[in-house]
């Protein structure tokens, strides 16, 4: 089963959370372990033979651009759709595959993730469903310890930012069909409008990932994302 080379990557938001730093920045262009977060991910779909790219912009589009170019220097092939920030994710995915992408089956990614995900594992899991789409979750872990306390109101103990292991969150990580487009609307986000859909028609996937993930959203997080890739720094 061959794995779709195409992926839309989103890289358009202004990033609120990242201020001061995206004053003058977007947020795909925030270094994290010594280089920009946007490269990380070229960098995985890359080396996963993912190596078609539409990447969504809007805030400080240019800059971006300029960046990654063609996507040559990176081994892989860039075009670009320009959409609103205030469109959400739905008006970026839906005008960047409605123009750019031809594919029956693609990746989607909100592009702010650094993961070791397999997107062949995602692709095939996803292949025996007829969902329309498929999302890569993970066991979140909370950002805080937890306190243990008996019922006489006594400590017990400390548990430091354990992993939620009963629950799961969405890593921004999907496969497409691309009947998905008749289900984005022109505005919003497609976690609030698309998955919520699809999941009623029981059209929506969920793979679990067990590997390696973080996100960047906030300045707290991308504090943690410099200390979790210390060891992987370009030389």
């Amino acid at each position: 089963m061959r794995t779709p080379k195409t992926a839309v990557i989103l890289s358009g938001g202004e990033g609120l959370r990242l201020r001061p730093i995206t004053h003058d920045i977007p947020k795909g262009l925030v270094k994290v372990g010594g280089r920009p977060l946007l490269e990380w991910v070229v960098e995985w779909l890359q080396q996963n033979r993912v190596t078609d790219l539409v990447i969504g912009v809007a805030y400080l589009k240019e800059k971006i651009i300029r960046y990654f170019g063609n996507g040559g220097k990176f081994g892989v092939d860039i075009r670009y759709s320009i959409h609103t920030v205030e469109g959400g994710t739905s008006e970026g995915f839906r005008l960047a595959i409605s123009r750019h992408v031809e594919s029956p089956s693609f990746f989607a990614l909100n592009g702010d993730q650094i993961t070791d995900l397999r997107l062949d594992k995602l692709y095939n899991d996803h292949q025996e469903t007829n969902c329309l789409a498929s999302i890569a979750v993970v066991h979140p872990r909370l950002p805080f310890g937890l306190v243990e306390i008996n019922r006489e109101g006594l400590c017990r103990g400390f548990v430091e930012k354990p992993v939620l292991n009963n629950v799961f969150i969405s890593m921004g990580a999907y496969v497409f069909d691309r009947k998905v487009l008749s289900y984005l609307p022109e505005r919003g986000d497609v976690e609030r409008t698309t998955f919520p859909k699809l999941a009623k028609m029981n059209k929506l996937k969920a793979f679990k990932h067990r590997g390696f993930f973080i996100t960047v959203n906030s300045l707290r997080e991308l504090e943690e994302a410099d200390e979790s890739l210390k060891d992987l720094r370009p030389k």
